[in-house]
């Protein structure tokens, strides 16, 4: 299967979207990568040549997946871009990609709403679109839930690849939401799932058969589900 993950910023996909892209690529998916923005309003550090550190990060926190793409559309005014969609949706089309995921239409961030919106249009109905979580989880309503337990250490790791973001704030956040998604599957302490909800379009009714495995169930509810039978 071919996954195009389209990320707003430099280290989006790391914090939203890695945890289902390494599971994809263990099981041999061809993964495509594609970043938005520059980046350039992210100058925590007021550092000189951020464009370029930021491209110097994010290719080496994603080279366990693959190579990104730059769209270098301006950090910030996303919603602005003349033409974005076009694009968006040539890109697509050059990939020709099974399945997209990208940031949900209710994320805090504009331009994570933005190019949600642009993704959606641009695919039409070509391919299903999974959006990933919001920061936090805050108004999002997932509706897969995927384990991602033994790639988080690589999901960290590709975090701590920003120094230009201070990125260990980023990363508590990621431990958090990933630990209380697993949480909500009823794993055990030491699990961490990612959730994803699905953007409800004909044809794509129920897309489960392509997408990773789910947490599994805890083994006790297991057992004691079967002592009651």
């Amino acid at each position: 299967m071919k996954v195009l993950a389209i990320g707003a910023h430099p280290d989006d996909i790391e914090i939203f979207m890695l945890g289902f892209l390494l599971a994809c690529k263990h099981r041999k998916d061809e993964i495509h990568l594609a970043i938005a923005t520059d980046g350039a309003a992210g100058n925590l550090l007021e550092l000189s040549g951020l464009v370029e550190i930021r491209k110097e990060e994010t290719i080496k926190a994603l080279d366990p997946v693959g190579i990104p793409f730059f769209f270098d559309f301006p950090d910030g005014n996303l919603f602005s871009v003349p033409n974005c969609v076009k694009f968006i949706k040539n890109h697509i089309q050059t990939i020709k990609p099974d399945l997209i995921i990208t940031h949900s239409p209710e994320d805090y961030h504009p331009d994570h709403r933005a190019l949600s919106q642009f993704v959606h249009q641009a695919a039409g109905f070509y391919c299903p679109i999974l959006y990933s979580d919001t920061l936090m989880g805050v108004n999002f309503n997932p509706d897969y839930y995927f384990d991602i337990t033994l790639f988080f250490d690589m999901k960290c790791e590709a975090i701590l690849r920003h120094e230009s973001q201070n990125p260990k704030k980023f990363l508590e956040a990621t431990e958090l939401l990933n630990r209380f998604r697993s949480a909500q599957c009823n794993c055990p302490k030491g699990h961490y799932a990612e959730a994803y909800r699905m953007d409800k379009s004909f044809p794509f009714s129920d897309i489960r058969d392509m997408l990773p495995p789910s947490p599994g169930i805890n083994s006790f509810y297991r057992s004691l589900s079967q002592s009651l039978i």
